[in-house]
């Protein structure tokens, strides 16, 4: 698919759901002697979805995994639409259909294994990760620059926003932000 093609289609993304393992991070489970679940988040994934959540974009989180430690970062992140335990995802993404009420050519899903093609087989616009399993990138529209856990995610809100037209008012504004100057309204 070009890439005139890829950013028509993400023009008109209002949602994204994103996998955690191998998408919003590398995949790695650590668990300690007590079986509590460590995982790493990366900082440009979660300062991209904050960018993408202030331009009006819904974020979503389907994973088969339950922690609270995910809950925990979700939150911090402002993603309230979060959906955990489902091994089969299906289940999630049809209450989320109820719950936004968008159609789906206005949602994306970014996975990494063979759990997340029965969501992105039925999108218009399906995103896998640089290392998701070799058939999932195959069925996927666009494959990002970088790796679960990696800078992924960062790479799909960028996309999103370039399509929109918000990419650089965004990071012209964080970059204000930081060095104490006032953003224009």
């Amino acid at each position: 698919m070009h890439m005139q093609d890829i950013l028509e289609k993400a023009k008109n993304i209002e949602l994204v759901i994103f996998d955690i393992d191998g998408v919003m991070t590398d995949g790695g489970l650590f668990f300690d002697n007590n079986g509590d679940e460590y995982k790493a988040f990366n900082s440009f994934d979660g300062h991209g979805l904050r960018m993408l959540q202030e331009c009006g974009v819904k974020v979503a989180v389907i994973t088969g995994r339950k922690s609270e430690l995910v809950k925990h970062r979700m939150h911090d992140l402002g993603v309230t639409l979060l959906y955990q335990g489902y091994r089969d995802k299906t289940p999630a993404f049809e209450k989320l259909l109820k719950e936004v009420q968008l159609e789906k050519d206005q949602i994306t899903y970014v996975g990494d294994d063979v759990v997340d093609l029965p969501i992105m087989s039925q999108l218009n616009f399906a995103i896998a990760v640089q290392n998701a399993h070799p058939f999932v990138k195959q069925h996927a529209h666009w494959i990002t620059d970088r790796s679960g856990g990696r800078g992924a995610v960062r790479d799909v809100c960028e996309l999103i926003l370039e399509a929109k037209g918000l990419l650089n008012d965004k990071l012209h504004r964080s970059e204000e932000r930081r060095v104490g100057k006032e953003c224009r309204s």
